[in-house]
């Protein structure tokens, strides 16, 4: 199998997929395979965020490696989402705009890119929510 086809394959690579404990309601992203509450009677299932949540905390990264270089400064920020999980992610935003409890939505973007004629990485990345 082509590396490209397995990436693409990878559900919560390109969409806000986790999984939910249908036992006590808990959610998890990245998905898993069990529910540490519930172990061996919770049941799981694959869940779908929205993509909106909230600014937990974040910092400027100015300078990176070569992957990343053309992109500094930018956000990286802990979001936690309206349906419980935390995860650190990039806001596309100006350094300054950015703020604790700030509400951001999902977007799909460019991640990094292999080399000047390389492989094209995508994924979630999030805004600012203007309807917040």
């Amino acid at each position: 199998m082509p590396v490209a086809r397995f990436w693409r394959k990878i559900p919560q690579r390109y969409n806000l997929v986790g999984t939910e404990c249908t036992t006590c309601g808990r959610r998890f992203f990245p998905p898993r395979t069990f529910c540490p509450d519930c172990r061996r009677t919770g049941v799981i299932e694959d869940h779908t965020f929205e993509g909106k949540g909230t600014v937990v905390t974040h910092t400027v990264i100015r300078s990176a490696s070569d992957q990343f270089s053309q992109q500094t400064p930018y956000v990286l920020a802990i979001i936690k989402l309206d349906e419980g999980p935390q995860f650190t992610a990039q806001v596309i935003c100006l350094p300054e705009e950015i703020r604790i409890g700030m509400r951001v939505k999902s977007v799909f973007r460019k991640v990094a890119t292999e080399g000047n004629s390389g492989v094209i990485y995508y994924g979630t990345k999030f805004v600012p929510d203007e309807q917040s």
